[in-house]
């Protein structure tokens, strides 16, 4: 059962609003450490955060709109080797947590002892976007990475508690759920009201017509990628200026082979072969591999790709990697009715065998 509260604003300050909030799960030691985003180093490059000390909360940025890192990977470097015997809330947005879902469930991360704070996500932009923007202008309509621009989900699922932005009056207050046993037992904080059903309907309203939207603008954006990428010489041309330098792979949050392929001596080959292979074509772009590697990139984790965009974020030479993995991610999870990071029961296609699955195929 899900409990809805009221979280009152104080002059309209959602953010110092949800500060006061998350301070609070800290001094009462609800929670014994925060991973937030922070803004306290260098003002306009926030980054996630381990935060003990609830004076520095003052720093949080949660409604910050930037994603610097996909904070599922940071959550699977912090619980793989072993849970933390302590109580660590983490502040996310949809994506991470549908990306932390996956990791998961594929035995890269432990939701023990972890306390999943999910807020609505408008959008966000990039980091050197973000960097240009003042405290004035974020009032302002942004300019969202394209990923968010066709993201169908806009509010966080799976959660101990939620923030609920969308439908929300912010004079009055802001939808704080507790979806888990654990979750209700948070929402002690003195500033939460009753919620009245009519907030409810607005937000239900609010959500879907944002969700309304971002389909239509992926459906639009799925059949200019259908003529522009699909193919191999298409695809040959969008990714002609990878280097591969792997950054997308390193920044991917679903990408987590301790060593990859691509690294090991399979790919060392003498000088002779690199000019053999230049004389029986003529010329060879160099360095080799790059159609290989985001092949095989596809085929290892597109089924649990959640479209975070983080690869095309940590491109130097702007290849619309992502472009390329939520066309081909979306065909890929429809097939096998796969929403990545929608539940904890559903295990990852081609891990377990149905034997009604993939017919058409023989």
């Amino acid at each position: 059962m899900t409990i809805n509260k009221i979280l009152a604003i104080n002059e309209g300050k959602t953010t110092e609003g949800i500060r006061e909030f998350l301070r609070d799960l800290l001094v009462q030691k609800h929670l014994d450490a925060l991973l937030v985003l922070l803004d306290k180093g260098s003002p306009g490059s926030p980054a996630m955060t381990l935060v003990s000390d609830p004076v520095l909360l003052q720093y949080a940025k949660p409604l910050a709109p930037v994603m610097p890192r996909n904070a599922a990977q940071i959550i699977s470097r912090m619980t793989r080797v072993a849970a933390s015997k302590q109580k660590i809330g983490v502040v996310l947005r949809p994506c991470e947590i549908r990306a932390l879902i996956e990791l998961v469930k594929l035995k890269q991360a432990s939701l023990d002892n972890l306390t999943v704070i999910g807020i609505d996500c408008p959008g966000t932009c990039s980091v050197a976007d973000y960097k240009q923007l003042s405290d004035n202008s974020l009032t302002q309509e942004l300019p969202l990475r394209q990923a968010c621009q066709v993201c169908e989900f806009p509010s966080p699922d799976n959660t101990d508690i939620a923030v609920g932005l969308f439908g929300m009056d912010a004079s009055r207050g802001i939808l704080i759920q507790g979806s888990t046993q654990n979750g209700e037992k948070l929402l002690t904080y003195s500033g939460l009201q009753p919620v009245a059903e009519d907030d409810i309907k607005k937000r239900q309203q609010a959500l879907a017509d944002v969700k309304a939207k971002r389909i239509e603008n992926r459906d639009k954006f799925f059949t200019r990628l259908n003529s522009e990428i699909t193919g191999t010489d298409k695809l040959l041309t969008t990714i002609a200026a990878c280097t591969a330098c792997h950054n997308c792979r390193v920044m991917c949050p679903i990408c987590y082979c301790r060593e990859c392929f691509f690294d090991s001596p399979t790919f060392e080959f003498e000088a002779d072969n690199y000019l053999g292979w230049a004389e029986r074509k003529g010329a060879m772009k160099m360095p080799a591999d790059s159609l290989l590697f985001h092949l095989t990139r596809l085929n290892h984790m597109v089924t649990s790709c959640v479209g975070c965009g983080m690869c095309s974020e940590a491109c130097p030479n702007n290849v619309p990697v992502f472009d390329i993995f939520r066309l081909v991610g979306a065909r890929v999870q429809s097939e096998f009715s796969y929403i990545p990071g929608r539940s904890l029961d559903e295990s990852p296609p081609l891990t377990v065998f149905k034997e009604d699955e993939l017919k058409e195929i023989g």
